[in-house]
């Protein structure tokens, strides 16, 4: 499924290996085991550096600040050590991938005063402090389990070489050595062995540290969750906008039209009613054809605004009617215990609507399916369909268009489409709001 004509983009080749993206190979050529392994070697050492600055000024200025004397230093030391996580930020993003914005809130303008004590009154300053004071230890376990398993995988896979070239004794680690061919041999498998356990322990722990950076230097849920209800309600606004446009621009191109042609017809046949009686009733057969064809236009117009069947007969109805619509065999499935709110409904309706329209449009697919389920107040859309893949979010396109309009509701909305197939569009809606 496509949102239109894409143009042909190169698979990354992480998912073209053998086992996918999550199997070994796929984790040894992805970029981003690459990237994580020197930040999990070196993180450790920025942060020992921050940690001896800050154990070691900090009690040193609240001692002074008795006299006065130690307060700017006080200040001076926050705004170091805010500095510092904005460094650390910007690292985990190049390392991890994982974007942070900054989580302060606005300064007090321009009095130095009123800005040290809003920096102080932030509590993004003191989980800055605590993830400081963490990072050293944190860092120490993923430098000693990285260095370890790295090593030992490179040793092991090097030795048979270093025998082949005449080394008579390799001392891989500890009391472990290899002194033969049949140990050098044996070196291989133990190698590959410990090199796949490298590769899984270096992701997980760039997982885990993500989500630790995520959860300490990160906007909390009170400063996230007001700017991401403004943008919801932004885009909710120019979703709605769009929409009656759209509106607007079929009644004006369709249905006013064929109403117009309907009158035009009316009139002429009324004229030709006495002087051409035959002409009178085929001008009135025309008429009447094109007001069936208006009616429909409009019927579709307002199935398309909000279908009648998903108020009356609820969701289950509606996407049963949908895909008995659609050109290809769709399979549905709908589980839920209660109804959900009909704002989130009809969401969940056009999700399915438009990925339908573009299964049947763009994707070559043969079947397809539909599950809706909802579960601790969450109610999950997929769509999943076997044809060519590629689909896009492009803006301003149809699957842009219900990401905008799945935020109207606070709900997301993914797309995974591999060049290849199988496309599968995704909704989380919640039904708290």
């Amino acid at each position: 499924m496509t949102a239109g004509t894409a143009p042909t983009a190169r698979t990354p080749l992480r998912l073209r290996v053998p086992l996918g993206p999550n199997g070994p190979l796929g984790m040894f050529v992805d970029p981003m085991t690459w990237r994580a392994l020197p930040y999990l070697l070196g993180s450790v050492f920025h942060g020992l550096v921050c940690f001896a600055v800050l154990v070691s000024v900090i009690p040193f200025s609240l001692t002074l600040a008795v006299a006065w004397v130690g307060a700017p230093l006080l200040a001076l030391t926050m705004v170091a050590w805010r500095g510092a996580a904005m460094l650390e930020r910007r690292l985990v993003g190049l390392a991890f991938g994982v974007r942070i914005p900054d989580p302060y809130r606005p300064g007090g303008g321009g009095n130095p005063l009123l800005r040290c004590g809003g920096a102080l009154a932030d509590p993004a300053t003191w989980k800055d402090l605590l993830y400081l004071l963490l990072l050293p230890l944190v860092g120490l376990v993923e430098f000693v389990v990285s260095a370890a398993l790295w090593a030992v995988a490179l040793a092991l896979l090097v030795t048979p070489s270093l025998v082949l070239y005449g080394v008579t004794e390799v001392r891989i680690v500890g009391e472990l050595t290899v002194d033969g061919p049949a140990g050098a041999l044996a070196c291989v498998p133990a190698g590959l062995g410990v090199l796949v356990a490298a590769l899984y322990a270096t992701r997980g722990m760039a997982r885990l540290h993500g989500l630790l950076a995520v959860a300490l230097l990160g906007p909390g849920e009170k400063v996230a969750g007001p700017v991401r209800l403004r943008a919801s309600r932004a885009r909710g606004a120019d979703a709605a906008e769009a929409e009656r446009r759209r509106i607007e621009r079929d009644l004006h191109d369709g249905a006013q039209q064929r109403l117009l042609s309907v009158a035009m017809d009316l009139g002429r046949a009324q004229v030709k009613l006495d002087s051409d009686p035959e002409t009178a009733r085929r001008l009135l057969a025309q008429a009447h054809e094109g007001a069936k064809a208006a009616i429909a236009e409009l019927r579709d117009l307002a199935r398309g605004i909000h279908p009648a069947i998903l108020t009356d007969r609820g969701l289950d109805a509606a996407l049963s009617a949908l895909a008995a619509r659609a050109p290809v065999r769709v399979a549905v499935s709908v589980e839920m215990a209660e109804r959900p709110p009909a704002a989130v409904e009809s969401v969940a309706y056009f999700v399915v609507a438009e990925a339908l329209t573009n299964i049947a449009k763009h994707s070559g697919a043969t079947e397809a399916s539909v599950r809706v389920g909802l579960r601790d107040r969450r109610m999950s859309v997929e769509v999943r369909d076997n044809g060519s893949g590629g689909a896009l979010a492009r803006p301003g396109g149809g699957l842009a268009g219900l990401a905008d309009r799945a935020a109207t509701v606070d709900g997301v909305l993914g797309v995974d489409s591999p060049p290849g197939g199988p496309t599968v569009i995704r909704a989380e809606l919640p039904c708290d709001w």
